[in-house]
């Protein structure tokens, strides 16, 4: 059975991850698994000093080094075992067990690995290596959202379940699945959804926004739609702040004006500014 996934470490975001997680799971009615992946490059499972044996050292000093290699990697171990044990306290709290992973790798291969278990990725816009600025984002975020095939659901540092949601649409494949995915889930049901282009006013675009508002009409969703001109970034970011909106959704990937700032340094800009949940569809 797929799962709500979140990504578990010892960010100050880990708190917020494991809220929206747990959030996620109540509205999809499907468990929840909380992961953490000891990083191998930081915490290899052995230690190798063979190397420095040309500088003269002795045996004995390898053994020391090897023995001390082995209990930091036992306490970076249990670390992970006691942050995962307070998430969990914290999602039963709030009503709901989870199941605990604990992994040892590298986090974009691990999710590799268990992409065939998630239904939803929940993962912080900082993790624990990010530094205290706000603007930053984590190391691994991108390296995630190009890898997983799956819909990913990034949250700032303070989650706050959201009671209205902005679809942003460029009547794409991937968009008009977006709509289709956000039919079939339920997700976003019950909240006000703005349906939102940034695009000339034009008959293909006008037609191509109706159809997708029709589909969430039809499903049960109260819709807003806009045609916005202008910068892309800067006009949905704009639209999000003057309708209050809580959470933005859009594709992850794609060649049209929309999805474009998705690659490379756009997407650490538009990540950059989020203040609120994103949810990427794929």
């Amino acid at each position: 059975m797929t799962q709500v996934m979140a990504c578990i470490d010892g960010s100050t975001q880990a708190a917020a991850v494991c809220d929206c997680a747990v959030w996620a799971s109540q509205r999809l009615g499907s468990p929840l698994s909380l992961l953490h992946v000891l990083d191998q490059q930081r915490y290899p499972l052995s230690g190798d000093f063979s190397g420095i044996i040309g500088l003269g050292s002795r045996e004995f000093l390898l053994e020391e080094l090897a023995s001390l290699d082995e209990k930091r990697n036992k306490l970076a171990l249990e670390e992970g075992r006691m942050m995962l044990d307070a998430a969990r306290q914290r999602a039963v709290k709030a009503g709901v067990e989870p199941t605990l992973r604990h992994r040892h790798g590298d986090l974009v291969e691990s999710l590799r690995e268990l992409e065939g278990d998630i239904r939803l990725l929940v993962i912080g816009k900082q993790g624990e290596d990010s530094g205290s600025e706000v603007q930053l984002i984590g190391s691994q975020l991108e390296s995630v959202i190009r890898t997983m095939h799956r819909p990913i659901l990034v949250t700032p540092a303070d989650f706050k379940a959201p009671a209205s949601a902005m679809l942003a649409f460029d009547a794409s494949a991937t968009s008009r699945k977006g709509v289709e995915m956000l039919v079939a889930s339920p997700l976003l049901k019950g909240m006000p959804i703005h349906l939102v282009t940034v695009s000339s006013d034009t008959h293909e675009a006008r037609a191509a926004l109706d159809a997708a508002r029709d589909k969430l009409a039809d499903a049960g969703f109260e819709v807003h739609v806009a045609i916005l001109e202008g910068e892309v970034e800067a006009r949905l970011r704009d639209y999000q702040a003057e309708h209050a909106i809580e959470l933005l959704v859009m594709g992850a990937y794609g060649h049209s004006r929309i999805r474009q700032f998705f690659v490379g340094s756009t997407t650490t800009n538009m990540l950059r500014s989020a203040t609120t949940p994103l949810l990427l569809l794929r």
